[in-house]
């Protein structure tokens, strides 16, 4: 290991708290703009109670796409496409205290957001 390395090493570990806990939350819709408002109010809701809050990191878009017939008889090779987003943020919310997940779980979101949170 250069001297390099060792003082950048050294430099992270002074820098950096120990983080005991972290709640994962994961924002699926199929609105993007109805996502990024969902994450918005959660950061606010987690910073205003003290939390150091990480993210919101974009996930690939999930794309379903169908494909259906249009008749069944005559004109059988004719058919429409249709696709479905799913879109998706990652948060993570460092050292929350009991004020932060009391929060989180009363929180009004829009319509049309899933969300799953994880504690680990």
């Amino acid at each position: 290991m250069t001297v390099k390395t060792a003082e950048k090493e050294e430099k992270k570990k002074e820098g950096e708290k120990e983080v005991s806990q972290k709640i994962r939350v994961k924002i699926k819709a199929y609105d993007n703009k109805i996502v990024d408002k969902a994450a918005k109010t959660i950061i606010d809701t987690a910073e205003r109670n003290s939390a150091k809050v990480v993210g919101p990191v974009p996930l690939p878009t999930e794309i379903n796409k169908y494909s259906v017939g249009r008749s069944t008889f005559v004109h059988k090779t004719a058919s429409e496409q249709y696709e479905m987003r799913v879109h998706k943020r990652l948060l993570d919310i460092l050292n929350p205290n009991p004020r932060v997940i009391d929060a989180l779980m009363n929180l009004n979101l829009p319509a049309g957001v899933d969300i799953e949170i994880k504690m680990s």
